[in-house]
């Protein structure tokens, strides 16, 4: 594996992501935000934002896979999050374990979450994007 996650002494720690990640992999994959949308184009959980992380985080997983990947190569994700508050939080929570227990993994690569005021599309609440680095 070309990433090791590490939440240093003296940071807080957060529960679904990892503070730093090494990366020691040779090559680097950035993919484009991923949003609600299922492989035909389809809308995915419209006014549901827990099952539109869900949704980007399966697409990631798609992704990932595709160039021989998983979300243990993942040293970093960008979150936008279209009027973000914070009670949202369990909202985003759930949606990301759903996404783990249906790929089987723990996505813990460090995340900023950024509110955003719309995206692309006025039915999309979030939208995911992450950096991963194969050997």
């Amino acid at each position: 594996m070309a990433v090791t996650l590490v939440n240093p002494e003296g940071l807080p720690k957060v529960d679904i992501y990892r503070q730093v990640s090494v990366a020691t992999g040779s090559r680097m994959v950035f993919i484009a935000g991923q949003v609600a949308r299922d492989a035909d184009g389809g809308r995915v959980g419209e006014g549901d934002l827990a099952a539109q992380v869900e949704q980007c985080y399966l697409n990631l997983g798609t992704a990932l896979a595709e160039v021989g990947g998983s979300f243990d190569d993942v040293v970093k994700l960008t979150v936008y999050l279209v009027d973000w508050t914070p009670d949202k939080m369990p909202l985003f929570g759930a949606g990301v374990e759903r996404a783990a227990a249906k790929l089987g993994v723990t996505p813990a690569a460090p995340l900023t979450g950024v509110g955003v005021s719309a995206l692309a599309e006025p039915d999309l609440l979030v939208e995911v994007e992450a950096v991963a680095v194969l050997d």
